[in-house]
C-alpha cells in the first residue's frame, strides 16, 4: 500500500479491539491508514495537532473512535477540516449509549459522522472512508462497486441455501 490516507485515533489502546475493524476495511479497500492512541482529555495537545497536520501530511479523513466522554472525534473536528467520523466505544455501564450520544451531539458548525457503536461501527467507518475516497480515486471507486457486488452476491447465495433447506432439497 502507499502512503496512509485515514489517521484513525483512539482514546485508549484497549480500543484496538473494535477499532481495527476500521484498519481491516480500510485494507480491504487497498487505503493504507495510521493508527495512533490521543486522548480528547489526557492529551489534548497532542490530539489537537494530529487533527491540525493530517491535512498537510495527506490525510483525506480521520476516524475516532472513544467511549464514555467520547469527546475525541469533535476536538479533532474542531482541529481539522477533513471529514471526521466518529465510532462511539461501549467503555462504560451504559453500553455506548453514552459515547453515542457525545459523539452525535456536535454543537452547528463542528460536523462529526457518527457510526453504530462498537466494531460494526468501525468496521462501516472504515468503508465509509472509502467511500469519500472513492469520490476522488477511481481505483478505490472500483473496489467499493466490487466490495457492494460481493456483498450482494453472499447475500444471494444464503437465499438460495436457505430455500433448498427450506424445500428439503426438492427442485
Amino acid at each position: 500500500m502507499s502512503e496512509p490516507r485515514v489517521l484513525i485515533l483512539m482514546g485508549s489502546d484497549s480500543d484496538w479491539e473494535v477499532m481495527s475493524e476500521a484498519r481491516k476495511a480500510l485494507e480491504d479497500m487497498g487505503i493504507a491508514s495510521e493508527v495512533h492512541v490521543s486522548s480528547a482529555h489526557r492529551t489534548p495537545e497532542r490530539t489537537g495537532a494530529l487533527a491540525r497536520e493530517a491535512a498537510g501530511r495527506g490525510f483525506q479523513v480521520l476516524i475516532c473512535g472513544a467511549g464514555a466522554a467520547a469527546h475525541l472525534a469533535g476536538v479533532c473536528a474542531a482541529e481539522t477540516e477533513l471529514p471526521v467520523l466518529g465510532v462511539p466505544l461501549a467503555a462504560s455501564d451504559l453500553r455506548g449509549l453514552d459515547a453515542l450520544l457525545a459523539t452525535a451531539q456536535m454543537p452547528a458548525g463542528v460536523p462529526v459522522g457518527t457510526l453504530a457503536v462498537g466494531k460494526a461501527g468501525a468496521r462501516n467507518a472504515g468503508l465509509l472512508a472509502a467511500r469519500i475516497i472513492a469520490r476522488i480515486d477511481p481505483m478505490v471507486a472500483d473496489r467499493v462497486r466490487a466490495q457492494r457486488k460481493r456483498m450482494a452476491e453472499e447475500v444471494l447465495a444464503k437465499d438460495a441455501a436457505l430455500q433448498a433447506k427450506l424445500s428439503g432439497g426438492k427442485g
